[in-house]
């Protein structure tokens, strides 16, 4: 049986935070990715007085998702079922959301618009908070096939 690999945190630093920046890096670049995420940092504290890794903590949770849809086929029929995510996968997803969102605004180098995308989220706004309350909505509408979750 393989040892369990633990994961490298550098001292001082958080899980959640080096799980954020190992959602950013692309190609490997992972000096790259956590130059983006420290200078998306500065730009929240350049644009909030409240402490920028509160204001990153706050996005996270708004934009995290307590429900959504799966595909359930039941006699030749494909249903969207609403579930319960589990912890891990909230994670994932928030912070998956919030990156593509980040990604998406053009324009501006990739620091700032992840540092206006934190702040958009932090106060509930934003197209990542969008993503979050349209997968809610869906789970909502299709609440009458709750029954064939598992």
């Amino acid at each position: 049986m393989p040892r369990p690999i633990k994961p490298y945190i550098p001292e001082g630093s958080d899980p959640t935070i080096e799980k954020f920046i190992c959602c950013i890096m692309q190609q490997g670049k992972k000096s790259i990715a956590r130059r983006i995420f420290w200078e998306a940092i500065e730009v929240v504290k350049s644009r909030t007085k409240d402490p920028p890794l509160e204001v990153f903590s706050k996005a996270l949770l708004n934009v995290t998702p307590l429900l959504e849809v799966r595909p359930k086929r039941v006699g030749g029929s494909v249903y969207q079922v609403p579930v319960e995510v589990a912890p891990k996968r909230q994670q994932a997803l928030s912070m998956r959301w919030l990156i593509t969102a980040a990604r998406e605004r053009k324009g501006i180098p990739m620091s700032q618009r992840l540092g206006l995308e934190f702040l958009e989220a932090s106060t509930g706004q934003g197209a990542a908070v969008k993503k979050k309350e349209d997968v809610l909505r869906m789970a909502q509408a299709n609440k009458a096939f709750a029954h064939l979750a598992k």
